[in-house]
């Protein structure tokens, strides 16, 4: 049977294709919103032209002039740029984040199977400390240790010492502050080497477990090799590196190293309030593995710590890590609450005190947003591997 001549065949089977329409819709969408973002940013630059209000990053060479009380970098008042201000705001940044991350993943490990655990005063414990910390809003936790705990801190003459070279007062946490001399090099490179090491060993222990079955202690070896091979080189190329004790000289220290009390408050409250969070989810984590994994691994004569680590956690991983995710993404975000105790990271100084001398706030936000932005990125793609790595790969 012959269509109809005035019937135009091609044309209704292209629209009537659901794959087509999908394409044409998306094309359309994307197409709105392209044109929208084309308008307010036309529009912004419109007002801003007709402010008079300059645009642009040249500011950036501009000497900032004002000074910064923790610099991992160096950093001249007189001299140091705004381009300088927002390096030492990432690198503070990122400092706070990582010793955070650190304590508040080892924190949170431990409350997570406390909360597990058979001794009821150990889980009553840890219940307590989840519910506590975690329903108390993070800013008030900052300036509860920032005001409250170190404020009530001694003053540098009467500082808490110990050993007599670490020294804590309402200043900071005073360290001595390694000096590297000649040959200080071969240090770093023996932990290099070391590191390149353990990382072949534990390859290779892998495979020897995969193929006879027989355990290996990676971590009792390989954590050796990486302390006494540093070590070793140390004493070898004849102790090339000295320390500078912190000495008090008039009414505070000079020398060593300065942990100041914004840093102490900031990552503490991180650490403390993120655990919780990271204590619920190795809790559901280790919940999720069947209690027959537990038993048999017990009909084996298995000790518990052995049955946790060899047993239970590798399966608990593949649930704790993706919102572990989430709560790492958390903490790095708030740290930008650093600027009620004023600790220099990258909103205090570029968002903060830059905006306020420069004025040129869509340039210095977007800036800070993408530094935010990549962080984010970073930690999910970092975590996300991991997370197919500890995927269950079928035979």
């Amino acid at each position: 049977m012959s269509n109809p001549p005035n019937t135009p065949t091609s044309s209704v089977s292209f629209f009537n294709n659901p794959k087509n329409r999908a394409i044409i819709f998306q094309v359309l969408a994307l197409g709105f919103v392209v044109f929208l973002a084309y308008y307010f940013a036309n529009n912004m630059f419109a007002n801003i032209e007709a402010r008079g209000i300059e645009t642009g990053f040249s500011f950036l060479d501009q000497v900032a002039g004002f000074g910064i009380s923790q610099t991992l970098v160096a950093y001249d008042d007189g001299s140091s740029t705004y381009s300088r201000v927002f390096l030492v705001g990432v690198l503070n940044t990122l400092l706070v984040s990582g010793i955070a991350i650190f304590f508040t993943t080892i924190l949170g490990l431990l409350i997570g199977i406390g909360r597990l655990s058979n001794n009821f005063l150990v889980a009553k414990l840890s219940m307590v400390y989840v519910e506590t910390f975690r329903n108390i809003p993070i800013l008030l936790q900052i300036l509860f240790w920032y005001n409250v705990v170190l404020a009530a801190l001694p003053s540098p003459r009467q500082s808490l010492s110990y050993f007599g070279e670490y020294f804590l007062n309402n200043r900071g946490f005073l360290m001595p502050r390694p000096i590297m001399e000649d040959n200080s090099g071969y240090i770093l490179a023996a932990l290099i080497l070391a590191c390149i090491g353990v990382f072949f060993l534990a390859r290779w222990a892998i495979k020897r477990h995969d193929d006879t079955g027989e355990e290996f202690p990676i971590f009792t070896v390989g954590g050796a090799i990486i302390l006494l091979a540093p070590v070793l080189v140390y004493f070898v190329a004849g102790q090339p590196i000295s320390s500078e004790i912190p000495e008090l000289k008039g009414f505070n220290f000079k020398g060593g190293w300065v942990i100041i009390p914004e840093l102490l408050a900031l990552a503490f409250a991180l650490s403390i309030y993120t655990a919780t969070y990271i204590a619920e989810a190795v809790r559901a984590g280790i919940e999720s593995v069947p209690k027959g994994q537990k038993e048999a691994a017990n009909s084996l004569g298995l000790k518990e710590h052995v049955i946790l680590r060899k047993v239970i956690l590798p399966q608990a991983l593949r649930v704790i890590i993706p919102p572990v995710i989430n709560q790492y993404l958390n903490l790095v975000k708030n740290s930008s609450l650093a600027t009620a105790i004023g600790y220099p990271e990258i909103v205090t100084l570029f968002s903060g005190t830059t905006l306020n001398q420069v004025g040129q706030a869509i340039e210095i936000i977007l800036m800070t947003m993408a530094v935010y932005l990549l962080f984010s990125i970073v930690i999910s793609l970092l975590l996300n591997w991991i997370n197919a790595k500890m995927e269950i790969k079928g035979r």
